[in-house]
């Protein structure tokens, strides 16, 4: 089998074809994906249904699972496979759920610029989303290159970023949307710290890593703070960066967590919406 890869932009984002992703994949063929995530972070297949027994041994042809916030919510599934993450307004008994549930307003935190599990001691690697039903109008994902971003950077904040680190928790996106949590509910969920200004591994580019998870800035106030991440969010989420996914069912979405953000955009919540996501973490040295 060979890739057949088509960039969407030079340098970001790619659509692929030639290869059947529910059959099993040699070891070959995924380090050819894998040298293609290194090239484009974000890599597109069409018209690729799959079962999660399907999505869930693709996903390990990459790394072990990272279970994002599964470990502390420990939420019921309706899953079979434990590391799914679902990405849907249904309930664990198949209905569409009440916009005020909360598992909804959690989940509009999505429609921020993130990094998957960016909240986490360890590094998100690659997220697969898998789309089973779309709704008629909306809910598209947004990808930003944060490689792009970080090479555009004006002199001026470049220097401002070069050394600075970032603290990011779980709950704040989330808390800006006025969802509250209990003191034990943030005790259990320690914040991370990465720097600002991070190298990817794959391709050696200096990346800008910015997730709306991040908090303060070690060293600054949290006004201050939170002005510059604001700042670094709308320079690296300029639409010169961004590729714009319109789902279809049957879609699988594979990016790199280490070197984009993505956002998912607004949608009727009345009307289904069923994709599930899983995530590889990045082998610690």
């Amino acid at each position: 089998m060979i890739l057949n890869i088509k960039p969407v932009t030079d340098g970001f984002a790619a659509t692929v074809s030639g290869v059947a992703l529910q059959a099993p994949l040699n070891p070959d063929l995924a380090a050819e994906i894998e040298s293609a995530m290194d090239e484009y972070a974000v890599l597109v297949w069409r018209d690729q249904p799959m079962d999660d027994d399907q999505h869930m041994a693709f996903t390990k042809l990459f790394g072990n699972l990272d279970a994002g916030l599964l470990n502390v919510t420990k939420k019921p599934s309706r899953f079979k496979h434990k590391g799914f993450i679902d990405i849907a307004n249904v309930g664990i008994d198949g209905e569409i759920m009440a916009r005020d549930d909360g598992a909804i307003t959690s989940s509009l935190a999505n429609q921020f610029w993130h990094s998957d599990s960016s909240f986490t001691q360890t590094v998100a690697k690659y997220s697969m989303l898998s789309a089973r039903v779309i709704p008629d109008d909306g809910g598209d994902t947004e990808f930003a290159d944060l490689r792009a971003a970080c090479d555009a950077l004006p002199d001026d904040l470049r220097a401002i970023v070069a050394d600075l680190i970032a603290e990011h928790h779980a709950l704040h996106s989330r808390m800006l949307l006025g969802n509250v949590y209990s003191q034990e509910q943030m005790a259990n969920l320690p914040p991370s710290h990465w720097p600002l200004v991070r190298t990817h591994p794959g391709s050696g580019r200096q990346i800008l890593f910015v997730p709306i998870h991040i908090s303060r800035i070690l060293g600054m106030s949290v006004p201050e703070s939170r002005m510059l991440v604001s700042e670094l969010i709308e320079h690296a989420t300029q639409p010169q960066f961004v590729y714009r996914h319109r789902w279809r069912p049957g879609d699988l979405v594979m990016w790199d967590n280490r070197c984009t953000l993505h956002r998912g955009r607004r949608f009727d919540l009345t009307e289904r919406r069923d994709l599930r996501r899983t995530t590889t973490m990045e082998e610690m040295a």
